[in-house]
């Protein structure tokens, strides 16, 4: 069985997308999704994102990190399937319901409410989010932790780039008061307009950008006052902008993210060499 697949990236952060919504796939499992990901025996990528049917919303996305596991949300991956769909989209995910948009800077992407509360990141006890009083190695303590479809724990340091992340990330991310493992954020704050940001994502380890993680980080620094309200996020594979609207008296309010997503280019593959 002949599957076409499109390879495409959001600054860097690759998929290989599978589009089911008009001729439905096989089952997918963790670890047909870790073979299509392997980069020296499959397609290669971060992450298969899925492309299916939905009752609730204009397509279902689900995601597969390179490790084969499933996970909530992607920013990046909903930029790349805007940008294939070409037009307005909602989008049902396991981390909620999300929009996407064409925007001059590429797709506009309404991530939703971030959700604060320790029990929705989760963490495996009742805690500050904005200042968890936990820390590891190389100065990394107090951060933040927020849900953005998924969860989320950011540090801000004095310079990202000295900080071992690829040594520390798998150790944080799969700490014990993370109970469904978490995405590390390291962040230096650059100006009230700007930050910096280096990413482990969560089965998938460092990456060039993760959109998530740039909503995340946002709201980090705008709910401890380093910010303002719309801000530019840079990571190793370029820029993402950042707002948050206003909080009201319903709650938090939703946060936009904008940037670009490419297709790489198309092929086909046997899906039998891979189940």
């Amino acid at each position: 069985m002949r599957i076409p697949f499109t390879k495409m990236h959001g600054l860097g952060n690759d998929f290989v997308v599978l589009d089911a919504r008009e001729s439905a796939l096989p089952p997918m499992t963790g670890d047909i999704a870790a073979a299509l990901a392997d980069r020296h025996t499959g397609i290669g990528c971060d992450q298969l994102v899925l492309i299916e049917p939905s009752d609730a919303a204009d397509l279902r996305m689900r995601i597969f990190n390179h490790d084969g596991g499933e996970v909530e949300a992607c920013g990046n991956a909903a930029r790349a399937v805007g940008v294939l769909v070409g037009h307005a989209i909602t989008m049902e995910t396991l981390g909620g319901e999300i929009t996407a948009r064409p925007d001059d800077a590429g797709i506009a992407v309404d991530m939703g409410v971030p959700r604060l509360g320790w029990d929705q990141i989760p963490l495996a006890y009742a805690m500050d989010t904005l200042s968890m009083p936990v820390g590891w190695d190389s100065g990394m303590d107090h951060p933040v932790a927020v849900n953005v479809g998924n969860p989320h724990a950011i540090f801000f340091v004095d310079d990202v780039d000295a900080l071992p992340l690829g040594e520390i990330g798998p150790v944080i991310e799969k700490d014990q008061i993370f109970p469904e493992g978490v995405n590390v954020n390291a962040a230096q704050i650059v100006s009230r307009s700007a930050i910096k940001l280096r990413v482990w994502e969560r089965g998938a380890g460092l990456t060039r950008a993760c959109g998530t993680g740039a909503c995340a980080t946002a709201v980090a620094a705008m709910r401890r006052g380093l910010v303002d309200r719309t801000v530019t996020v840079s990571l190793p594979g370029g820029d993402l902008t950042i707002s948050w609207d206003a909080d009201s008296e319903a709650g938090p309010g939703s946060i936009t993210m904008t940037g670009p997503a490419t297709i790489a280019f198309t092929g086909e593959f046997d899906w039998g060499d891979f189940a």
